[in-house]
This record gives structure tokens, sequence and C-alpha cells, in this order.
């Protein structure tokens, strides 16, 4: 060894113990290197030399004579990018060959020691392996398609010419004819070059043989020589099936990277039906003949089922062949058989899903893991059915979607959410063209068995919204559909649907006509009782059928008159009736219109009762008794009975509750900051925390905290439920509709909605106690309590705040001209200075509190102004501030106690103030207070205060407010002369 070369390895040894450090796979007693003998390097160099003349003579002597004439081969369509790939992968071999001969020769020329791990054929294995690979690819593609035999025959002179030297290049003594030649001349050099490779590092191997690299690369070049021969007989198989098979099933079968890897008439199996005379199997298809005839199926979507048996056949085996659209026993007598096409198609289907052939192709004991039964699939459906010309993209098992995937039919319709079973089932979103395909109908809804089920929302292309629930692909339980499309009449309508129709009671409103209907609907029409509301003012009350007013019925005009008679089909008056005006008088008679003088009638007038004080109490209710208020919203408590009859399972909370919008997870974080502060006011909106929360609670204050929180978090079902409870209270008595006719309605709905509410939390707290094998009551839910109670008590107020700006808008209508009234009577009485009106309320001069209030020298007693009773009158001012009737009735009683602590501190002793005493004190507080729709006030609190309270101090105090309402409308100030 040279002094150069003993340099070189002192080097390559001291880094060689620097990379030990790094985990390098060499054992301390191979610290020492192996050098490869000048001898192999020579004989490496030599076979090089000649594999690189071999290229470049087969390059100008063959190649390019390929490429001439594929480039006139107008029979075979794939030809020349056949080619091109043919001779990109040929240059791209030459290349890597010519590289490492280079390395190798200038190390060699430097007289330089070269180590067997820095040998560029094992630095760049990999490279090596790939290069043959995607050669003999190519090769066989063009050999399968007989991409040879017709080049021989196009320049059969050319090749004559050269089959000499071509013979001379393989060493061929048989003199084979040139379509056979041609090909091998592609084939034998490298296989040989192969070969001499596997060679060379076998005999590098006797010298160092535990070289984990050398190993590694010795073990590559083993497995692609095997890998070669397995895809030179594959493409020998499939060239000579195409040979024998009609040009029919050729053309419909034959593709250059097509191979035959199993054949029935080599490993007999039929088709049990016998519809079938040929199975054959390839990389990617499953294929059964019948004469020209031809049913293949992608691997990718097939599935094996090899547990199936039949008592009527003992003897036989059997593979039942699964597909989206077919399935088909195959049968065979002998075990051995059905072995073997069992472990070949799974192991084509799992390659086939991989997306590549296994290497070595069959594993390197012959084994593999079978295919998942599970997998994303794409498969475009050809049988007539929902599905025909739709292409399913997306997670399939045993040949039918399950999990989540995407359908696309050709006019742009397509599907997006889940399956189960092969159908539509889960959330979903479809979308639709119309009949121009320029605009779509989009459908986010629940899917069950193939059909719309659940609560979905749907924007169609009319720019129409529907957000309801379906049943069998329609409209069917409660639901919202509004029309808003500029080039029809807007309508809204919110209620009940059945079978894709508006039926059962609803609430349809129409903006161009000023119109809002609220009743019972059949087939889409107006049909049964139902009330007209108009933008004018005026109501109608009766009978509907098929959207036409029939018999009798009663309107309510805008000037308060009301018709109680016979109507016409479009609602005017016709026929026998009675008419009260806003001042008491009634006519009684026949009422007929013409169309010249207008409306006319014969009948009787009576005035007697006609006075003025009569006609303002007197304002009649629509919709009583017409509409029970426990059949006016069944669809919407409907679903949340469901939910619980399911067992609050998560998965049917989306399709009965409704569902969110999920946030995407940057929106999600964007919000983190802004919640935090709230975070710990939120509650769980999952059934499972909310039945083991409700199990824990203690004290009925613990309720109402819970209550409070879950009425405000957004994924709680309750708010969920209040939500749409409030969407469809604000669609019947607010807006535009808005009408004082309607205030018992009203009411009565709001008391119904606590007490399905409380229904609802009880018929949780049920299923908690069944769920954690516990005997539950409510806290210390006292049983002698009615439901009522609890429902006045705990529900009621915690939904008030959110209904009460529409519900009381509709008191303050109701109690407008009364509170006119008594709103005059406030401004006369406020011209009174204290004196003046306790001495005109005829309040006792012994209960007057004047010697507290501090005067200058400048007053008297006889100019002061809203100086009595300040406490009382700041206290009975803040029942505006609160909405819960409770405590508005806490503050009543404590201005009554104000008012009392104020008179026992001005007479110095406890005094019990009568009824005679007591009114006029508290007429004073009331006029002082100025509380504007005070009689709104009253009436709303006696409406919806808790029944346990009447007849006791509150209902007491609340009258007495009461009676100084009626007397401040009453009062006429301007004839005392102060």
């Amino acid at each position: 060894m040279t002094t150069a070369s003993s340099s070189s390895l002192s080097r390559r040894m001291a880094l060689r113990e620097m990379n030990s450090s790094r985990g390098s796979r060499l054992s301390v007693a191979h610290a020492v290197m192996t050098i490869i003998s000048s001898t192999s390097v020579e004989s490496l160099l030599t076979a090089e030399e000649d594999f690189l003349e071999h290229l470049s003579f087969l390059s100008s002597v063959a190649l390019n004579a390929l490429l001439r004439t594929g480039a006139d081969d107008h029979a075979g369509k794939d030809t020349i990018k056949l080619l091109q790939h043919f001779n990109e992968s040929f240059h791209a071999l030459w290349e890597l060959t010519s590289e490492g001969y280079k390395t190798l020769k200038q190390t060699h020329e430097q007289d330089s020691a070269l180590h067997i791990e820095e040998l560029y054929l094992l630095k760049q294995g990999h490279e090596f392996v790939k290069a043959f690979r995607e050669y003999f690819s190519s090769v066989t593609n063009f050999m399968v398609i007989k991409g040879f035999d017709r080049a021989a025959k196009q320049a059969s002179s050319y090749w004559k010419s050269n089959k000499l030297v071509l013979r001379q290049m393989i060493e061929d003594t048989s003199n084979c004819p040139i379509h056979v030649l041609l090909p091998r001349s592609f084939i034998d050099p490298f296989r040989n070059h192969l070969q001499y490779y596997t060679l060379f590092l076998s005999k590098l191997m006797q010298e160092d043989s535990e070289s984990e690299p050398l190993v590694d690369s010795l073990n590559d070049y083993v497995e692609l020589q095997k890998h070669i021969g397995q895809v030179l007989d594959e493409a020998s198989q499939s060239k000579l099936l195409w040979s024998v098979l009609s040009n029919k099933l050729s053309l419909a079968l034959c593709t250059p990277e097509r191979r035959l890897q199993e054949d029935s008439r080599n490993v007999p199996i039929t088709v049990s039906s016998g519809k079938h005379d040929r199975i054959l199997l390839f990389n990617d298809l499953l294929v059964f003949l019948q004469g020209n005839e031809v049913q293949s199926y992608d691997l990718k979507t097939v599935w094996v089922d090899s547990t199936m048996k039949k008592k009527s056949e003992p003897n036989n085996y059997f593979l039942k062949i699964i597909t989206p659209e077919d399935e088909f026993v195959l049968c065979t007598k002998e075990p051995e058989h059905q072995g073997l096409w069992l472990w070949k198609i799974n192991q084509l289907i799992r390659q086939a899903l991989n997306g590549c052939r296994d290497y070595p192709l069959w594993g390197k004991t012959g084994e593999a893991s079978d295919p998942p039964t599970s997998r994303l699939s794409t498969y475009t459906f050809k049988a007539d059915g929902r599905y025909k010309d739709a292409t399913y993209e997306g997670d399939m098992s045993w040949g039918k979607p399950q999990g989540k995937g995407t359908l696309k039919w050709p006019n742009g319709r397509n599907h997006v959410g889940d399956f189960k079973f092969g159908q539509e089932d889960g959330f979903g979103i479809s979308l639709i063209p119309n009949s121009s395909g320029d605009q779509y109908d989009c459908y986010k809804c629940h899917w069950r068995r193939g059909s719309m089920e659940g609560y979905g929302i749907c924007e169609y292309a009319d720019e129409s919204v529907y957000k309801g629930y379906f049943k069998e692909n329609m409209r069917h339980g409660f639901g919202i559909f509004e029309s808003l499309a500029p080039d029809t009449q807007p309508f809204k309508y919110t209620g009940n649907w059945y079978k894709g129709k508006r039926s059962g009671y609803g609430v349809g409103e129409s903006t161009n006509k000023g119109e809002r209907y609220i009743g019972m609907w059949l087939d889409g029409n107006r049909h049964g009782p139902g009330i007209i509301l108009t933008d004018s003012g005026a109501c109608y009350q009766g009978i509907f059928s098929s959207n036409k007013m029939v018999g009798t019925g009663v309107l309510l005009s805008e000037n308060s008159t009301v018709y109680e008679g016979e109507f016409t089909e479009d609602r005017l008056m016709t026929g026998k009736g009675k008419m009260t005006f806003s001042n008491g008088f009634t006519l009684v008679g026949t009422f007929n219109r013409n169309t010249a003088s207008g409306l006319q009638t014969q009948g009787v007038l009576n005035t007697q009762f006609g006075h003025h004080e009569d006609a303002v109490k007197q304002k009649y209710q629509l919709g009583s008794g017409l509409f029970p208020v426990e059949e006016r919203w069944q669809g919407i408590f409907e679903q949340f009975n469901k939910f619980l009859e399911s067992g609050c399972v998560g998965d049917t909370e989306e399709s009965l509750l409704g569902f969110h919008v999920k946030s995407s997870k940057k929106f999600q974080k964007s919000q983190e900051y802004l919640s935090c502060e709230r975070a710990n006011e939120e509650v769980s909106g999952k059934i499972e925390d909310i039945i083991k929360e409700i199990s824990t609670f203690t004290k009925i204050e613990d309720l109402i905290l819970y209550l409070e929180k879950a009425f405000r978090s957004s994924h709680h079902p309750f708010k969920k439920l209040l939500k749409i409870l409030l969407g469809v209270f604000q669609a019947t008595y607010a807006g535009v509709g808005t009408n004082f006719h309607l205030i018992g309605m009203a009411q009565e709905e709001i008391i119904h909605y606590a007490k399905k509410l409380w229904e609802l939390y009880r018929a949780l707290l049920v299923m908690a106690g069944e769920r954690n094998c516990l005997k539950l009551s409510l806290l210390d839910y006292d049983e002698e309590i009615s439901d009522d109670t609890y429902t006045h008590t705990l529900i009621l107020p915690l939904l008030l705040p959110r209904f009460h700006p529409d519900l009381f808008m509709l008191y303050m209508l109701y109690h407008e001209q009364e509170d006119e009234f008594y709103w005059q009577g406030i401004i006369r009485l406020g011209i009174l200075t204290d004196t003046k009106l306790l001495e005109f309320l005829d309040v006792q001069k012994q209960l007057w509190p004047l010697k507290d209030i501090k005067l200058t020298a400048n007053q008297r007693y006889s100019i002061v102004r809203h100086k009595c009773f300040h406490s009382a009158i700041d206290c009975l001012q803040k029942i505006i501030t609160t909405v819960d009737p409770k405590e508005k009735l806490e503050i009543i009683l404590k201005t009554y106690n104000e008012i009392e602590k104020t008179v026992k501190m001005t007479v110095d002793k406890d005094y019990k103030l009568p009824m005679d005493d007591l009114l006029p004190l508290l007429i004073y507080v009331v006029s002082r207070a100025g509380i504007q729709h005070l009689g709104a006030e009253i009436h709303f609190i006696r409406d919806l205060m808790d029944p346990t309270n009447r007849g006791g101090i509150y209902d007491f105090l609340l009258t007495a407010l009461e009676s100084c309402y009626e007397h401040i409308q009453k009062e006429e100030v301007r004839h005392y002369k102060c």
C-alpha cells in the first residue's frame, strides 16, 4: 500500500471512530474498515465499460429506431407515450451507471484505497434498484401491448439488416425471429449485468461478511432479480392472453400496466350461478367472461368472504365476491384452489389500495396482511337507482358506503356527509341543481336510511329558506319556511308540516298583502279555525276552507267596532249579524254590500247600554277556545320528548334538537380570550354532563342557578328549545301584526312554555335516577307543592326576561286608553303641592310627614313639593326595573312597609294603617312616583303571578294599587280650586 493510500485510510478510520459515538452500526471489532482489492475494482470497471458500450450501441442501433418507428405508429395510441417513458428510463439507468463508472475509475486512477461502504454501487444502491425497476416496467409495458411486434413489422428491412448485430449482442444461437430478438436485446444485457452486480457483491461478502450496508445491498439486488423475473413472467403471460382473446375482449381489457395474475383455466374455479365461463384475475381487476361479454370490477372496490358454506353442497368450497352493485359466489371442489384464489385476490386488493405492488411482489415469505374491510374508495354507480351515474368517493365497507363520503352526479348534483350500509345516514349536505342548472338548492340536513329525517336547513335556488324537520325527504313536523325572492310575494310560515305541506297549527305572514294568519292549515291551505290580522288594524276570526272564510265569524275594525255574523268567502260582511260600536251601541240585523252605495243594513239599533265607561272595559279577545294551548306547538316539544325517549343518545341530539355550525379551529382560538371570563358561567351541553350535574343538587337555589346558566349556554338543549319558542312567539305576536286582541293567547302560551320546560326537567331528573340506580327527588322538592307552583316560581322568572319586550307591548296596547286617562290624572295631581295633595286626598293631618322637612327662611309647608314619603316613592319606582311578577309584588310590599314606617315616625308610635288611611296615602305615592303604563304593569303582574299568592298579602296590596290606579284615572282635579 502506498503512503498516500495509508494516509487516506488513517483519515477514514478517524472519521469512523468519530461517527461511532453517533450510533454507528459498526461494532468496535470492525473499526478497521475492509478495503476492496485492486483486482475486484478492475473487474468491476471492465464490466461497467462493457455494459456502457452495450447501452451506447443499443441506443444508436435499436432504441432510436424504435423511437422513429413509434412516431409513425398509428395503430397503438399509447405507443408514443410508452416509448417516451421507455427512452427516459433507459437513459436514466445509463446516466446512473456512467456516474458510478466515472467515480470508480477516478478513485482507482488516483490509487486511493476504496472501502466497501464507499462503493458507488452500495452508496447509491436504492437509486440503482429504482432505476432498474423503472426500466423493466417500461420495457414490459411496451412488450405487453405488442410494441416490439409492431415495430418489427413496420421496419422489417432495417431489423433484418441489423439482425446479426443484435444476435451477437445477446449471444443468441437459436436464430430467433426479429419480434423475439428485439425485446431480448433490451432485456438480456440488463439482467446479465444485474446478475454480475449480485455476484460481485457476493464475493465482497467473503471479505467482509459483517458489513451491514453490504448485506443490505446484496439482499436488495437479489430481491430485484426475483422481482424482474416475476415482472417478465407476468408480462409474457399477459401478452399471451391478449393474443388468444378476441379483438373485442383485448380492446376492452388490454392496458400497458395490466398483468394477468390468475386464470380459472389454470386453477379451476367457477361462478355458482353458471352465467360466466371464465374468470380472470389481474393486478387491478377481477374479470368475468361470458363469450365476448365482459364484467370487470376494480379490485379497490372488491371484498371477499370465505366463510360462506352451503349445506346442499358440502363437498364444494366457496368464495363470496362483494362489489358495490353486484355479488357473486365462486365455487371450487379443491380447498387448495379456494385458498389460492382467496390469497391472491386479497393480496392484490391490498396492493391496489396501497397504490403499488409489493417489493418483492408477494413478500419475502409469500405472506402478507389481508386488505382492510373499511377502506377509502372511489366508485361510479351504473345500475338504475338513486345513485345511477353518481361517483362515490369516501369510506366503504363490504361494498357499501360507510362513514364519510361524497356523491357526485354528472349534472352537478352532489352529497357530502355520513353514510351507513350504503345510504345517506347522519348529517349531510346536498346540492341539487335547478332546471336551468346554474343555481342550486342546498340541503343541510340529517338523513336516515337514504332520506332526509330530523332537523335540517334548506336554502333553495329561489332564495327561499326552510328551517325545520323532515321525514322521508319531506317537510314534516315543526318548521319555518321563508320566501324573500324579489320576483315572488314574500311569505313566511311558522308551524306544523305534514308530508311536505302546511298542516296543523301555524302562523303565515304575507308582507305584500299586509296580513298575518294564525290558525289551522290543511294540505298547504288555511283550513279550520283561524285569525287574520291586517296592517290596517282590522282583525278577522272565523272558519276557513281552502283559504276561503266560510260561515259566521268576527270582525274587529280599527275603530274598535265589533261585527259578529256572516261573511262572504272574501271576508265581506253579508247576511245576519250584530255590530257593536266603540260607544257601546249595538246594531242587530241583516247586512249587505252594494257596489254603489257600500254597506247597507236593516235591523234594530240599541243605545240603552251605550256609555263610555263600559266601552273602555269591553275588549274582545281573539282565539279564545279555538286553539288549546297544549295543541299549538306540539311539534316543538315532540322532538325533545323523542330525544328523551331515545335515551338522550349523543348522535340523536343534533337531528332532534337542531345542530350547530361547527366553528373552525382558528375561529375557536380567536374566541378563547373573549370567553375566558364567562367560561365559569357556562354549563356543558353534553347530555352525560347534564344528567351528572342535576343529580348532585341539594338545594332549590342550586337548580335555579343551573337553569339560569342553561338558558344562556348556546350548547345546552334547554337553550335550543328556548330559542325556537322565542321564534314562534315573535312570529305570532310581535312585529307588524302585534295586536292586543291576542293578549290572552300570548299570556297562556308563556305559562305553557314554562310548564313544559319544567316537565322536561323532571323527565331528565327521572332519567338521571334510572342511570344512577337512585331514587331521586328534586333536592328539597316538596311533593305537596303543585307543579304549577314550581312552574311560576322557578321557570317563569327565567323565561320572562326573554319574552317580556314582546309580551309587555301587548299589555301596553291593551291598556293604552286607560293608561292615557291615568297619565292625565298624574299630570293634574302633579300640579298640587304636597300639602294641597294630601289635603285633597283627605289624608289625616296627623299623618302628614312634615315635621322633619327642613325649610329655608323663605319657604313654608304650603309650597313644598316632592318631599313627603320619599322613600316609598323611590321604592315603588323600582317596579319597572324587573320583569319577575314575584319581585314586582315584593316591591309593592316594600312600598307599603315604607309608607307605614314613615307614618310611625310621624305619629311616634306603632300605627297599623287601616284601609281608609292606606288608600289615600298610596294614591299620593303612586301619583308622585309617575310610573308610565302602570295599568299594563298591574295586569301583567296579576296574569302571571304565582297562583299561591292569590288571596294573600300580595294580592291585597296589588288590589289596593289597582284601586289607586282607577282612582287617578277618574280624578277631576280641574274642578278643585287651589
